[in-house]
């Protein structure tokens, strides 16, 4: 997930020292090998897993989890690890086995390049690559792309006609007062936010059009039309349960967020089955399963944990009892 861009050693190892992996609890879930995990190749480990504490990362936390409890190892849960360093710091550590993390924060913000690589593979291959040197491990990423985007409701989309970056970019020009923006604070400040993207597409909004919310009250705005243009994260459960509609990036501007595990070195030498446990569940992963899944948390009042179970056991990955 988006991350901040410039990070120095000294708060990498303040939030890994504060980063809250002292407690844990068993995972304890009555599963058994469906699809996956069969034979169980995992019997014997005892893994940890972690993840960061908003609602995308607790459920894909979860879903590590219990595809590993499936094939046999026993689970230490200690998901929900507060800011965006600490389950990353947790697993090159030790602390941790494994979690899910974003490619586009492994290399813009751990990695510190200035630059995302557009092509969401080569940018995987690149993560991975630099990141062996530092103790870590990628298995291959999923399709869910948690980058950032600009949406509308229904109404105003078929109102204004546009459907890409490129079309909000020529309706600016065209109608200046027509695009108005939606937006964090964060948004206005970050090269891969507003100032990057108004380059990337020759836009240049006047002040006046960009208006600053929190992210919740963006997704209400832009649903009732007080937005127009609304900035969104991509796999958001909100924009499907308020049917926005989003608009394409078609100059590939904003980086490629993958979701894909991350997983100390030293433990997949020791249980490489790990990676043949996980591959299956990672491939099916793609934004409208992440929409899904973030939505019966965040529009259903649903426990994340839970959510990963029902998911799994709907994907005959495992079964349950």
């Amino acid at each position: 997930m988006r991350a901040p861009a410039v990070l120095t050693a000294a708060a990498l190892l303040t939030a890994a020292s504060g980063c809250g992996l002292a407690s844990g609890s068993p995972m304890a879930d009555d599963v058994r090998p469906g699809s996956i995990g069969r034979g169980e190749p995992l019997k014997g480990a005892s893994l940890t897993v972690t993840s960061k504490s908003f609602t995308e990362g607790l459920v894909l936390g979860a879903i590590m989890g219990i595809a590993l409890e499936a094939a046999g190892a026993k689970v230490l849960d200690r998901t929900g690890i507060q800011g965006s360093i600490g389950s990353r710091e947790a697993v090159r550590k030790g602390d941790a086995d494994g979690g899910y993390e974003y490619t586009g924060t492994a290399w813009i913000t751990y990695l510190g390049h200035s630059k995302p690589i557009v092509d969401p593979r080569e940018q995987w291959e690149a993560v991975r690559e630099e990141d062996a040197g530092n103790g870590l491990a990628w298995l291959p990423p999923s399709r869910l792309d948690n980058t950032y985007a600009l949406a509308m409701n229904r109404h105003n989309a078929r109102t204004y006609g546009t459907r890409t970056m490129s079309d909000v970019a020529a309706l600016a020009k065209s109608d200046p007062g027509a695009v108005k923006l939606c937006v964090e604070v964060e948004f206005t400040n970050r090269a891969d936010g507003l100032p990057g993207m108004q380059k990337a597409y020759g836009m240049n909004l006047p002040s006046r059009n960009i208006t600053q919310m929190d992210t919740g009250i963006i997704y209400t705005q832009t649903a009732k039309g007080s937005c127009p243009y609304g900035e969104v994260f991509t796999t958001d459960g909100r924009i499907k349960s308020m049917d926005l509609v989003v608009m394409d990036d078609d100059k590939k501007f904003f980086p490629n967020y993958n979701a894909a595990p991350m997983i100390n070195a030293r433990t997949l030498e020791e249980w490489p089955a790990m990676a043949d446990v996980l591959n299956p569940v990672t491939a099916r992963l793609d934004n409208a399963v992440a929409q899904d899944l973030n939505a019966r948390v965040d529009v259903d009042g649903q426990d994340p944990h839970q959510v990963a179970l029902d998911w799994m056991v709907e994907e005959g990955f495992v079964e349950e009892g």
